[in-house]
């Protein structure tokens, strides 16, 4: 398993959250995806997350529509 640190702003605010993956790389819209679920995935209004078929880009997009905005990641060794 690899750790990666997401560094963020979540509606101006800055955050962190330690994701742990089994993928060695983590793209930026695997990263948006996951702080989408973490932020909003439980909403009640399922329209708040993006479809299944969503490009990398519209997910970077609906991330910042909902206030997550310049995710960062590093991975974290052990």
């Amino acid at each position: 398993m690899h750790n990666f640190l997401l560094e963020y702003l979540f509606n101006g605010e800055p955050r962190r959250h330690v994701l742990e993956v089994k993928q060695a790389h983590l793209a930026e819209h695997e990263a948006a995806l996951h702080l989408l679920e973490l932020h909003v995935g439980d909403a009640e209004n399922g329209l708040v997350m993006p479809p299944a078929d969503a490009t990398p880009e519209q997910i970077v997009q609906q991330a910042e529509v909902v206030g997550i905005t310049q995710v960062r990641m590093v991975k974290q060794t052990v």
